[in-house]
């Protein structure tokens, strides 16, 4: 084939392929490098039918890191209060460390909304704001108490083999509203949180469908998103040179049939470069309004969830938005001090996000998840007795708008808050949910991988209708 007309080899503004990654706008953070396998060359962006209608359109996923308290946040236990500091009338659930004798919560809980919602003080703001559009599931259940099987549990339906994430799989199934940003976002301020970037993979997916990871604690635009912008070309010398790149990768396609790492590639280009004008923009909260920054908070969490917001606006199918690198919420002792830090990070902002979305019409189509990747013990732990071990057995996350049950606690918890006893959900029935309300049929999204049509819940997996409004 031929090249380009406009382009020659004694072009000054021609560099070869590794300095063209390199030195342009096209090296767009992680998504030209992580994953690019198995895409097809057609658009694997460009919007697509759900299996019926859908009562959301897109998804925030809200990940606190490390496992918050079930009963310092969202299930109150007044058993524990009363039997602070002595045995459990009942043995102990196995976990990973030796616990100790029942630890009442340092916090106090007030009903809110008009369907009485119980909240922790920690939270209270967040509550005020959207209790009764908060669906509360007590009942969620893990498979084990440490954390890396478990993020991949959350985060891919499968906590011991490689598995696309859950984004990915929406991406995959529903694209994404606007081609010139990532289906995909992943926001963690201060670098990964455990197991990395395996917690936005596509695995066996195409790889246009992987996570963007965002470094959240920049708030220059050009640290923020890396090479977004070219002081060394114009937008029409990159074009240029992209057009060059774009030529030689198809040549090379043409001469071995389907390559879907080529195809990915040639993709993920076109996509970076149509990125560096609209990506600016919608990461740029200084065009907001001085009130709504406010509302938000200065702080890093203030900040991702108003360009959260900016993004849906803007198209964007699934964000995912991390407390922080590591795992913080993984509070073994200090935990008074420690949960009420980090949710005090959390509440303001989270409370202007919600009202936010719906004062914008946004809430109604958007589906919002908050959750750890498992919860906390009733007891202390050894030796401190100031902390919580981690619980698989039973522990709380919520949903709110997307058409989701709002102003309802789904399920319980023991007495002690130890393990689900009532109306269990657990780690697979929550995503089958999800992709329900996104107008998904979860035995229906598969992908043909290895002799097998692979899916997000695997074999399991049955829709909880009580949490759909």
């Amino acid at each position: 084939m031929n090249l380009p007309s406009s382009i020659n080899s004694t072009d000054p503004c021609v560099f070869s392929r590794r300095e063209f990654l390199a030195r342009t706008g096209t090296g767009f953070g992680m998504l030209a490098l992580a994953g690019v396998a198995g895409a097809k060359a057609e658009r694997p962006l460009s919007p697509k039918s759900p299996h019926f209608a859908p009562k959301a359109k897109r998804v925030v996923h809200l990940f606190m890191n490390g496992g918050p308290s079930q009963v310092d946040t969202f299930d109150p236990k007044p058993m524990l209060t009363k039997l602070h500091g002595q045995p459990l009338p009942v043995n102990n659930l196995r976990t990973e460390r030796r616990t100790g004798h029942a630890m009442g919560s340092p916090y106090s809980f007030k009903q809110y909304g008009q369907s009485g919602l119980p909240v922790s003080e920690i939270f209270a703001k967040t509550a005020a704001a959207a209790a009764d559009e908060l669906c509360v599931i007590r009942s969620m259940q893990a498979e084990v108490p440490n954390h890396e099987p478990s993020l991949m549990l959350m985060n891919c339906g499968n906590a011991q083999l490689p598995r696309p994430s859950f984004g990915s799989w929406v991406n995959y199934g529903l694209g994404t509203e606007n081609e010139n940003l990532p289906g995909f976002i992943v926001m963690c301020p201060g670098g990964y949180p455990i197991v990395a970037t395996r917690n936005w993979r596509s695995a066996f997916l195409p790889g246009a469908y992987q996570g963007t990871y965002l470094d959240t604690k920049h708030t220059d635009i050009t640290k923020l998103i890396a090479n977004i912008r070219n002081s060394r070309l114009s937008p029409a010398d990159q074009r240029r040179q992209l057009d060059l790149v774009q030529a030689l990768n198809a040549r090379h396609l043409k001469e071995r049939a389907a390559d879907p790492q080529l195809e990915a590639r040639i993709q993920t280009f076109e996509l970076a470069y149509r990125m560096q004008t609209e990506a600016a923009d919608a990461f740029d909260i200084n065009k907001e309004p001085k009130h709504i920054r406010e509302a938000y908070g200065s702080g890093t969490h203030g900040r991702q969830l108003l360009m959260t917001r900016r993004l849906l606006e803007r198209g964007v199918r699934f964000i995912q938005l991390w407390s922080g690198n590591g795992q913080p919420w993984d509070n073994h002792d200090g935990l008074e001090k420690n949960h009420r830090k980090l949710a005090g990070e959390w509440d303001q902002p989270l409370a202007a996000f919600l009202t936010d979305l719906r004062q914008r019409g946004l809430l109604e189509t958007t589906l919002v998840q908050w959750g750890g990747e498992f919860g906390r013990t009733p007891v202390a732990e050894y030796p401190q007795l100031n902390g919580r071990d981690h619980n698989h057995y039973g522990f709380t996350c919520w949903l709110a708008g997307g058409g989701a049950r709002g102003g309802y606690a789904h399920g319980a918890t023991d007495e002690f808050g130890f393990r689900a006893v009532d109306k269990p959900v657990s780690v697979h029935d929550l995503h089958a949910t999800m992709l329900h309300l996104l107008g998904m049929d979860h035995e229906r999204l598969t992908y043909r991988f290895a002799g097998l049509d692979m899916r997000l819940t695997g074999v399991a997996g049955n829709v909880v209708k009580d949490l759909l409004d």
